[in-house]
This record gives structure tokens, sequence and C-alpha cells, in this order.
């Protein structure tokens, strides 16, 4: 018998799907010239943004003309470049204030990242396709891995992504299909993630020890923001030493008992089948 979470979950798919069918091709060339402005450190040229995302110079005119009249991207009559103007600022700030997530995350990530000398991230879950980082702690030690809020990094990688396989809705077809397309440093087989997804599934939390930065220990636990679905997870990032790994056991406790009562907070008591 199909349960109401399940029905729910598989309509949420359906619209997925049928947004991502009919989605215009316009937005997508905005959504696309959008992200490109924002991981670049300079102003970028109309050829080198037609280039990067394979369009014509005509139609990257077009759509950047119509995000310069929404204010969202800024033009420089000297330079010839295009760069974010603030309208992304004001977007990004109205989905914050609404986000109850960041506010309650943010005294967690404080006291674990100064407690064990870690980077605290609270991410969200983006379904399969991508996480993206909402909320930072860093304890001040300049050999911390760095992390910006904006920050995105596909799902199903690291000790997030064993966490998404784990407690997420998804089918073994579609893991092992994104599982692919992963790139780590330190690679594990398709069997050996598949076992370290069960055993995160077991305890709780996920580790990630060296596969996807080599030297770096990421440690990553769930938090659902309603009973449906996974929606963000709490994470620590830690550059390896014998005194931090000895202390490893303490940080995934501290960082489990952070992310249950988030989530306890964004929707209830979480049964403890899922804890």
């Amino acid at each position: 018998m199909t349960t109401p979470k399940r029905r729910q979950q598989r309509r949420a798919r359906d619209l997925a799907k049928a947004v991502e069918v009919s989605k215009a091709p316009a937005i997508s060339r905005a959504a696309a010239v959008l992200r490109l402005l924002g991981k670049s450190d300079t102003p970028l040229g109309l050829q080198t943004i037609a280039r990067e995302l394979g369009l014509v110079p005509s139609t990257s005119l077009y759509v950047l003309r119509a995000l310069v009249a929404e204010e969202l991207v800024a033009f420089d009559a000297d330079t010839k470049r295009y760069s974010l103007e603030a309208g992304v600022l004001t977007l990004a700030r109205h989905w914050l204030r609404r986000n109850r997530f960041n506010d309650l995350a943010q005294p967690a990530l404080d006291r674990i990242s100064q407690a064990f000398d870690v980077t605290a991230l609270g991410v969200h879950i983006v379904g399969l396709d991508h996480i993206v980082v909402v909320a930072v702690s860093q304890s001040g030690n300049n050999f911390q891995v760095s992390a910006q809020i904006g920050s995105r990094f596909p799902a199903t990688i690291s000790a997030t992504g064993r966490c998404i396989a784990a407690f997420g809705d998804h089918s073994e077809a579609e893991l092992e299909a994104r599982f692919n397309t992963l790139r780590w440093d330190e690679p594990p087989t398709l069997e050996e993630w598949k076992a370290q997804v069960a055993r995160t599934r077991e305890q709780g939390f996920a580790v990630d020890e060296g596969n996807y930065i080599s030297g770096v220990t990421v440690v990553a636990a769930p938090v659902w923001k309603s009973r449906a679905s996974l929606s963000h997870a709490l994470v620590a990032i830690s550059i390896g030493s014998e005194r931090k790994r000895a202390r490893l056991p303490a940080l995934q406790k501290a960082l489990l008992s952070a992310a249950k009562m988030l989530s306890n907070q964004l929707c209830g008591e979480i049964s403890e089948d899922r804890s």
C-alpha cells in the first residue's frame, strides 16, 4: 500500500520533472549567466560569457540586457564587462529572512567550530541536483578549510552525499547514475560507497575520511525541515591530525545532537528510526 508520505514524495518528483521539461530556454540561460557571474572573481565580457556557456553572442547579449534591466546584472560601459548587481542580494536576503534553518543553525555551528577547531557548515539540499552552503562558522585557525555562503556542490558527494543517499527517497539506479559523475581525490568504489551509505543509515551520520579531499575529514548529519523529506545537513570539515582524529567520536556526537535538535525545532520530534 502506498503511504501518504510516498504519494507526497512521488508528486514532488513528478512536479520537478514537469518543470524541468517545460522550463523556458530563456530562463535556463539567464540562470546560467547568473551562476557564471557569481563564480567569477572579476567582471566578464560578452564573448567570454558566450564561450563559457556555449551560446552565440547575440543570444547572450539578449539575456544580459534583460538581466541588466531587472537590476540583477551590472554593465560597465567603459570596460564592456558584466558583473552581478545588488538586486541579487535583495533576492537572497528575502530568502534568508524567511528561512528559519539559518537562524537556528548558526549558534550550533559556532559552538561546534570553536569546540573542535573545524569549519562548520549548514547546507540546503536541492534534491539530487546539488547542495548549497547557507551558513558558515570557522574557528579562526589559518589551516581550516575555507567555505563561502552560496557555494554549490554535487548533492551526492562527500559525507553529505552519503546522508542524502541514506535518508532520501531515491532509487538505487538514480544514486548510481549520480555516483558515476562524481570527482573525488581518493574515489571509493561503488560497492564501498554503498556500504558507507548503509553504515550512515545505521548510525545516523556520515563520515568521509579523505575520499572527497585528500587529508580532509568531513562529518555530516541530516536535518529535516518537515517529516516528508530531508532538507538540510550540518557539516564539519577538518584537516587531519592525530589530535583531531582522536576527537572525531566526540565531534560526531556533537554534530548529530545538534542536527536532531534542529530537526525537532523545524518540524517537531523526529522518530527514533530516523535518529
